[in-house]
């Protein structure tokens, strides 16, 4: 209210209720004496604190008001309490403006269908709402039928009115000049983009129903194809030399993973913007990079939307982007894992091959050999260039140590100076930065004093991989921790399994270099990689397949793993492993995942929420499994204890929930679990080899009883923090509002 009701009295009784205030005590002794003593500090030139100033104006206000005013104060409260409900009431006609309680009443007016709002496009209610109401009015077009698609899954969508590539007789005075009934041959896209999202060849119709995913072309049908895997960036990442350079004299190979091995380069996702005006094109979804849709581009110089700074690939050679018009696109793949279409002079400089990874240059770099690039995977896991601010321990710049830095020639002694700083502080951190490949020659041993914490981490929006030359040993006093997050590291070039040294790439040892003991509290890996079998050969096979990446020997160690990517580990009965959001891969079923140091006996007690375990696993007690797959089998020759790929020594505690387990899991008291057994069902997997793009991810036509066993209705397994399912279920309740009468549509998965 912007007026006072006792102002608008009449002088004269205004006048006569300040006497009868004057002439009586309003206030109580102790309310006096603090008005006197606020009143002496202003005289005074005291500042006042705001406390201090509300309280005298709340004092000298009740000190002056007489019984008239103090009425007509009641009344005024009364009347401003009428007045906004009268404005809420407007408001509330409003969706910008209403409170939140009228949000479902004004979403159920317009038809609104409350989902789940996994994606961040439709996680706000109101927005929705409003979202809902401006999609009104275009209902039943192709267009708002791509954009619900993507925003309710966040994943890359598009459309099709599967009428648009039939093969049939055209009428007349509707003629589609390029709906060809066979597919034009002079030209590369009908055959690339073939039975895709993107695919304008002709095709007879198909009466079975597309709402089951066994039909497709139809009159009645519309496609909704999802792109769910994400592209995720390398900047001025370091290729790895190829073997072949010493095989072919004058030819310098190399392949885009820091790892060596064969991988499909991706391309991001150019946005279509918040409103989708436009079909999308291929350009608009991450998806493989593919040679000819490269080598098109390359063509357009300047125009290319696929190459160049800021783009899905760019080459810079000696410091400077290499022009597009000196690269030649080849399949490089040759007979028996040879190299194919190697350049030989000639304007071109470089070939590339983005369906392999790889990259062959003309000439030796005189000074360096950078690229950037986008390589494929289904989340935010195991270390990227994605963001990891909010999971930093260390915040203060003056207790962080950088790297690479002039005052350190190796990562060795930027840890020895971070661990120097804990004395001070008992926090400190090193902090690598890029994305590059740090090639170790010596071992990274990190011993730490009692009662502190080390991070070892990537900076935010780096990637960099440790190439290890030999087992990184990790010791401390008591109540030492060492964080490590975001970096992968893999065993170099030099670095082999043997017995008893190196047995891991992180070793945990029974003693300190001193020969104390090691009594080192806990070891975090958060959104770290320690790659599966140490190592990859040129076609992404594990080169030790068996070889654990973990290994802890002293009592009381607590090992904690988060959305990571780790391979086997070994640890002692009186270890504590912990394990979230994470994939702990022994490379094959029937290989050991998790045990004791003797491959055989019961490792420590094991927590696993929602993770993807491929192994056997023996454990002393399975404190907790929930949400997750463990993907085991016994090997021919196994003997006891390994009587299922899952055993637990203590069967009284701990609780197996919701998980998917191999025949016979010897286990704790379970609830909800889907047990493997014949024609029982099974989780699919794209890929369970690491370094592929669908690598652990779940097939759409995985059974429901995994696919949404967990206990929220989500995916069982390592990417249940996805909630796939759930996005699927919000589309598919999105498009049913708007889908027109008599037509059908169904998902499909495209990567």
């Amino acid at each position: 209210m912007s007026f006072q009701l006792f102002d608008l009295l009449p002088a004269v009784y205004r006048i006569r209720d300040a006497g009868i205030a004057q002439s009586l005590t309003l206030l109580t002794p102790a309310e006096q004496a603090t008005l006197e003593a606020l009143q002496l500090m202003q005289a005074s030139s005291a500042l006042l604190s705001v406390d201090q100033q509300a309280q005298l104006d709340e004092l000298l206000a009740k000190a002056s008001q007489g019984p008239l005013q103090s009425l007509l104060m009641l009344v005024q409260e009364q009347v401003a309490a009428v007045e906004y409900d009268i404005e809420q009431l407007y408001d509330d006609q409003f969706i910008e403006t209403c409170a939140p309680w009228v949000i479902p009443y004004i979403g159920d007016l317009i038809g609104y269908r409350a989902v789940k709002g996994i994606a961040p496009a439709i996680d706000n209610p109101r927005s929705e709402v409003a979202e809902t109401i401006s999609l009104r009015r275009r209902k039943g077009t192709v267009l708002v039928m791509e954009q619900l698609a993507r925003d309710a899954t966040g994943w890359g969508a598009h459309a099709v009115e599967m009428f648009q590539v039939l093969a049939y007789t055209q009428y007349m005075k509707h003629i589609r000049p390029c709906n060809y009934y066979a597919p034009n041959l002079r030209c590369w896209q009908p055959g690339l983009f073939i039975d895709t999202g993107f695919d304008r060849t002709a095709h007879k119709v198909d009466v079975r129903r597309i709402e089951t995913g066994r039909g497709r072309y139809n009159i009645q049908n519309i496609g909704i194809f999802l792109w769910s895997l994400s592209a995720y960036s390398i900047t001025d990442g370091t290729p790895t030399a190829a073997a072949s350079n010493g095989t072919y004299p004058g030819q310098f190979c190399y392949r885009f993973s820091s790892l060596g091995a064969d991988m499909p380069l991706f391309h991001r996702a150019v946005s279509q913007g918040e409103q989708i005006t436009s079909l999308a094109e291929p350009v608009n979804v991450a998806d493989r990079l593919r040679r000819r849709v490269l080598c098109d581009d390359l063509q357009k110089g300047v125009g290319a939307k696929y190459y160049g700074e800021g783009a899905s690939l760019a080459i810079y050679l000696d410091g400077n982007l290499l022009n597009p018009y000196q690269i030649k696109v080849a399949d490089l793949a040759g007979n028996d894992g040879s190299w194919a279409n190697l350049p030989s002079g000639g304007p071109y400089l470089a070939v590339v091959d983005p369906e392999l990874g790889r990259l062959a240059l003309a000439s030796e770099p005189r000074e360096k050999l950078a690229v950037s690039y986008y390589y494929g995977f289904n989340a935010d896991m195991g270390g990227g260039e994605y963001s990891r601010d909010e999971t930093f321990l260390v915040t203060d710049p003056a207790w962080i140590t950088p790297f690479p830095d002039p005052r350190f020639p190796d990562i060795q002694s930027a840890v020895a100076n971070a661990i120097s700083q804990l004395s001070l502080n008992g926090e400190a951190a090193v902090e690598i930065s890029g994305s590059e490949t740090i090639t170790l020659t010596t071992a990274l041993n990190i011993d730490l004093p009692a009662d502190t914490t080390l991070e070892v981490r990537a900076a935010a929006g780096a990637r960099p991989t440790i190439l290890l030359a030999d087992e990184s040993t990790i010791s401390g006093d008591a109540s030492s921790s060492l964080v490590i997050n975001g970096l992968v590291i893999a065993a170099g070039s030099g670095m082999q399994p043997a017995s008893p040294s190196p047995r891991s790439l992180i070793h945990i040892p029974e003693l300190r270099p001193d020969n104390s003991t090691n009594l080192l509290g806990q070891l975090s890996l958060t959104h770290c990689t320690l790659v599966p079998g140490w190592s990859l050969s040129p076609h992404g096979d594990p080169n030790y397949p068996t070889a654990p990446a973990l290994v802890a020997e002293p009592a009381g160690t607590t090992i904690a793993i988060s959305r990571s990517i780790i391979g086997s580990i070994r640890c002692t009965e009186f270890n504590t492993v912990n394990a979230a959001d994470s994939i702990i891969d022994a490379t094959d079923p029937t290989n050991v995942a998790y045990a004791a140091l003797d491959d055989t006996s019961g490792g420590g007690a094991l927590t696993l929420t929602g993770c993807t375990v491929v192994g056997k696993v023996h454990a002393v007690l399975l404190t907790l499994v929930s949400n997750s797959i463990v993907w085991g089998a016994l090997a021919q020759g196994d003997a006891a204890p390994w009587v299922s790929a899952l055993v637990a020594d203590r069967k009284q505690e701990g609780c197996v929930r919701f998980s998917f387990i191999p025949y016979e899991a010897v286990i704790p008291r379970h609830f909800k679990c889907v047990s493997r057994g014949l024609a029982a069902p099974q989780p699919y997997f794209v890929s369970l080899r690491y370094g592929d793009p669908g690598y652990m991810k779940l097939l759409a036509c995985t059974d429901d009883t995994i696919r949404r066993g967990a206990d929220d209705g989500s995916e069982m397994g390592a990417f249940h923090f996805l909630l796939a399912p759930q996005r699927e279920s919000d589309v598919l309740i999105r498009l049913q509002e708007y889908m027109p009468v008599n037509l059908e549509f169904g998902l499909i998965y495209q990567n």
